[in-house]
């Protein structure tokens, strides 16, 4: 895909983003049913913070692809190598968990992790934008350009940590409480959850696992990566 081409789509995805994540974190408090209490607002929620982490991600990309037009190839490389740590290791397994883990849990009780009463306050659409549009948003992302994942230690520590970091969130948001972010957690035992938690964690590595895959597959054929920016320069990675 052209350069050209990449930064407009790039462009269109970054304001997409940061309009359903300014759509969904504005919603008016009185409006919230009882099941949603205050306490961390909106950024308790994995969904909303994947909406944040997609804007970040795409943003980044717009400007990695600016700067490549405009042949600033020394951050250009920084930029790119931003980019391809976040899609890699965040971006791609994050969306892919949050459809998929939504939409089955929604499936079997919609009641334990999106209660009927959010029907009242949040459009579908908007429901759709969340957790839907994010798993082709993230599959389009490695069909329109080969990334660079780091390597497999230091891509799946990044990935633990920051899981890590949601879980103790999750934890610490309970201990002041006595509320669960999502209702699915109150049915487990602490056994229960940390497996529950164990599981999630096995899956999520998967799909970082699966985007490598698919990102090798797709783009076996550029080995090494290379990224011309002018006539005269470019950017190499070396294939792993």
């Amino acid at each position: 895909m052209e350069i050209s081409t990449l930064a407009m789509y790039h462009c269109l995805a970054f304001v997409w983003y940061f309009f359903i994540a300014y759509s969904i974190t504005n919603i008016r408090t009185e409006e919230r049913p009882s099941e949603v209490f205050f306490y961390g607002g909106q950024w308790k929620y994995l969904t909303v913070l994947n909406l944040v982490l997609q804007a970040v991600f795409y943003g980044v990309s717009f400007l990695a692809d600016v700067l490549r037009l405009i042949k600033k190839l020394r951050c250009a490389k920084c930029a790119i190598s931003s980019r391809d740590l976040l899609f890699s290791v965040l971006a791609f397994p994050v969306s892919t968990f949050v459809s998929i883990s939504f939409w089955t849990l929604y499936s079997y009780n919609r009641e334990l992790v999106y209660p009927k009463s959010l029907d009242g306050v949040i459009p579908l659409w908007l429901n759709h934008a969340m957790h839907t549009a994010i798993l082709p948003f993230a599959v389009l992302e490695i069909l329109a350009l080969p990334h660079r994942y780091p390597a497999k230690k230091k891509g799946l520590i990044l990935l633990g940590f920051v899981s890590f970091l949601y879980i103790s969130w999750v934890l610490w948001i309970y201990s002041v409480t006595g509320e669960w972010v999502y209702p699915l957690f109150a049915l487990f035992s602490p056994a229960g959850l940390a497996a529950f938690f164990a599981i999630s964690l096995a899956i999520i590595i998967s799909f970082y696992n699966f985007g490598e895959f698919l990102n090798r597959i797709i783009w076996a054929k550029m080995a090494p990566f290379t990224f011309f920016h002018s006539t005269l320069s470019c950017i190499t990675f070396p294939s792993q």
